[in-house]
């Protein structure tokens, strides 16, 4: 085996190396995207739970004043208990906060992945050498190493909710014509007008 052909098969072998790492970087920034809002909305429906609690038990003091003094003092009670519960939890557990460690994993994961898209272009138009496409490659794998070190834990949920998002919507997919929209007549692939 000559050395250009072996070259090209180590080449090869690197870029779909590069290609699969990519491919679950894709996955693992969409999945920490779908946490951060799956996690926004739990945020947000406890929010809701707190003020409907917070009114009722208000409402039941204001009828214990006012009437049936015996039934409104154990409805806000229970309902303070409740309230108590919620305020515990949010306490021992920021949900905003969980939300926003989602997102900033999912930031800098799509930095990665930018990256690794930009050395799979530089592969197929040939301007970096296999020697310094190994140490990018290594390089990059260190970063996305401390990244997920870092990373809150995703689920099930977040990822299946990814998985529709790529698969099914195609909302990291984009055709000419829509890229061409976002670019300078200059650049455009297609002649569009606008």
């Amino acid at each position: 085996m000559d050395v250009n052909s072996r070259n090209e098969n180590d080449l090869s072998v690197l870029e779909d190396q590069l290609r699969e790492i990519y491919g679950r970087l894709v996955y693992t920034h969409k999945t920490h995207e779908k946490a951060a809002d799956l996690t926004l909305k739990k945020w947000d429906r406890v929010k809701i739970w707190q003020i409907v609690i917070s009114t009722a038990v208000t409402s039941s003091l204001v009828a214990a004043l006012f009437g049936d003094a015996m039934y409104a003092t154990v409805t806000s009670a229970i309902l303070s208990a409740i309230s108590l519960g919620i305020n515990l939890f949010l306490k021992n557990y920021d949900l905003g906060k969980h939300a926003q460690q989602y997102s900033d994993s999912a930031n800098k994961l799509w930095v990665i992945r930018e990256k690794y898209l930009s050395l799979l272009t530089d592969i197929r138009i040939g301007t970096p050498d296999i020697t310094e496409i190994q140490r990018k490659r290594n390089e990059l794998q260190d970063e996305l190493s401390q990244i997920y070190e870092s990373a809150p834990r995703t689920n099930k949920k977040a990822y299946d909710q990814a998985s529709q998002a790529l698969k099914e919507l195609e909302e990291l997919t984009f055709s000419d014509d829509e890229i061409d929209k976002f670019l300078p007549r200059q650049i455009r692939k297609t002649n569009i007008k606008n």
